[in-house]
């Protein structure tokens, strides 16, 4: 496999995983209703996610897309370092903004992340003895209020968004390039529209575990 279409996998990896955000954002966002609305709302939305056999297809291409994107990105990341000498490190430092020469520390960051998130939630729920809410299902609501109550798991999710953040501005746009998805004139509106996308989604999902946080 030639780097062209390594580069082209990871591109469709990491847009298909920046459009799952935004699914996963707006689920979560019942997160901020009242405590018995957002329990009752946020459980049956778990509870639906979990036994649609639909969703559980996508699920296995999430599962699969973020393997294939870190596998990717890890190769891309070795053979980049491989291939470009101490001239064209400088010139690239002088030349780009920081967090695109630190994709791969974003993104490690991230990937530990996402392994914390997992096991304190995805994990808990598949296979972890959690309680069952009013309505029967079981209550991840309550799992998550739990975990948001510990100040330190709220510090690595700031931390985990910012990182993020960063990851998403130049993914995104990089992304789209790479697939040859858009006009060289509107190059200006994909940043903009990349940027205020990664406002929202990383504000968003930073402010769930602060809102948890201090209202519980």
């Amino acid at each position: 496999m030639n780097t062209l279409t390594r580069k082209i996998l990871m591109a469709s990896t990491g847009l298909f995983l920046s459009f799952f955000l935004l699914i996963h954002f707006l689920g979560n966002t019942q997160l901020f209703l009242d405590e018995q609305t957002a329990q009752h709302n946020f459980n049956a939305y778990s509870h639906f996610l979990s036994g649609n056999p639909l969703i559980k297809i996508v699920s296995y291409v999430l599962y699969l897309s973020i393997i294939a994107h870190v596998v990717y990105a890890l190769i891309i990341t070795v053979q980049n370092k491989k291939s470009s000498g101490n001239y064209n490190k400088d010139n690239r430092g002088r030349a780009s903004k920081w967090y695109k020469r630190n994709m791969g520390i974003l993104g490690t960051i991230i990937l530990l992340f996402l392994v914390m998130h997992f096991q304190n939630f995805w994990y808990v729920y598949k296979f972890g003895n959690i309680g069952l809410d009013p309505s029967g299902n079981k209550d991840l609501y309550t799992v998550v209020v739990t975990a948001f109550q510990q100040l330190w798991i709220v510090i690595v999710y700031v931390i985990a968004m910012i990182a993020l953040f960063y990851h998403l501005i130049h993914g995104l746009s990089s992304g789209i390039r790479t697939l040859g998805l858009f006009h060289p004139k509107y190059v200006r509106w994909v940043a903009v529209f990349g940027i205020v996308y990664s406002v929202i989604i990383c504000v968003g999902f930073a402010l769930m575990p602060i809102y948890i946080y201090i209202t519980h």
